[in-house]
């Protein structure tokens, strides 16, 4: 009998929890360059892993810590130029990984070259889907960017000019930190993420589902305040797009361009044909990524 009232109470519990829209955690492996290389190229046979040496006209700053939550110490690294004769605009890349793996390690080869094209480049570290759900995330990379702004003297940085670049979901932060009026972002690039949850393209995912705190139609109000495309207006900063031929990681992007240029503002799109997402963890894809990047941020920075 008592095994019984327990297996009852149990099953009460997981039929609460299903119905309460919670959702199992999603069984994420690690996400980092090397293991995505090494999963592509059984498909993708001609790529090889990206091998770049530290350009000798940059330095790094590994792992300093621009905030600490409640004890909980959160890093960034910064890569930025030897060269202190002038200010550089800055770049705030966020990593991808679906809200809940990936890390700013997985940003060193295109954060190193945009460092050494005159960049100052903070790859920042932020709390993932375990140790906090949204808005955290989003939050720390605000943080993040405030904390470079605050040591402008020390990087040579033109505070002025900040630019958000991610991949993935980290693309989906990035976009979503850079539409948002008081973040007073200059450029947007966004590497196949997706900038709306709610969009009728979209997918509902365990991973954005996990993040946001249950399924779309139990929170819909995350779902929809965690969607870039929501805020696009007049003062949005212009936005590159850079795809792979996964049509779902493209949701709102068509959307989201077309308000733009109804505004008269830069937007581009460029599609890397015939690849898988995670295609910048790979050359030839990497350095395409890196090109693409930098004639748009050349355009609108310089």
């Amino acid at each position: 009998m008592i095994f019984n009232r327990k297996h009852t109470y149990i099953s009460i519990f997981f039929v609460g929890t299903m119905a309460f829209g919670q959702v199992n955690r999603p069984n994420a492996t690690p996400y980092t360059n090397e293991a995505t290389y090494e999963k592509l190229k059984k498909k993708y046979p001609f790529i090889t892993p990206i091998d770049r040496p530290v350009p000798q006209n940059i330095n790094i700053d590994k792992d300093v810590e621009y905030a600490n939550i409640n004890g909980l110490s959160l890093k960034a690294d910064v890569y930025y130029p030897l060269d202190k004769s002038k200010k550089y605009p800055g770049i705030a890349m966020i990593h991808g990984g679906g809200w809940i793996s990936g890390s700013k390690e997985n940003e060193k080869f295109m954060a190193m070259e945009l460092a050494s094209k005159g960049y100052v480049v903070i790859a920042i570290g932020y709390r993932l889907a375990d140790v906090a759900k949204y808005p955290a995330g989003v939050e720390d990379i605000e943080k993040g960017i405030q904390w470079l702004q605050k040591n402008h003297v020390k990087y040579s940085l033109n505070k002025k000019k900040m630019v958000v670049l991610g991949e993935s979901a980290g693309a989906q932060i990035a976009t979503l930190v850079g539409v948002k009026k008081k973040n007073k972002i200059n450029a947007i690039v966004n590497i196949d993420g997706i900038v709306s949850f709610i969009h009728p393209e979209a997918e509902e995912s365990t991973y954005a589902s996990f993040w946001l705190s249950g399924d779309r139609n139990i929170n819909l109000k995350n779902w929809t305040e965690a969607s870039p495309l929501e805020y696009v207006d007049k003062n949005t900063p212009p936005t590159l797009f850079i795809n792979s031929s996964q049509p779902r990681f493209h949701a709102g992007r068509d959307d989201m361009m077309k308000k733009l240029k109804s505004y008269n503002i830069l937007t581009e799109f460029h599609e890397i044909k015939d690849s898988p997402h995670s295609f910048w963890s790979a050359e030839p894809w990497f350095t395409e990524t890196l090109n693409y990047t930098l004639d748009f941020l050349n355009k609108v920075l310089k």
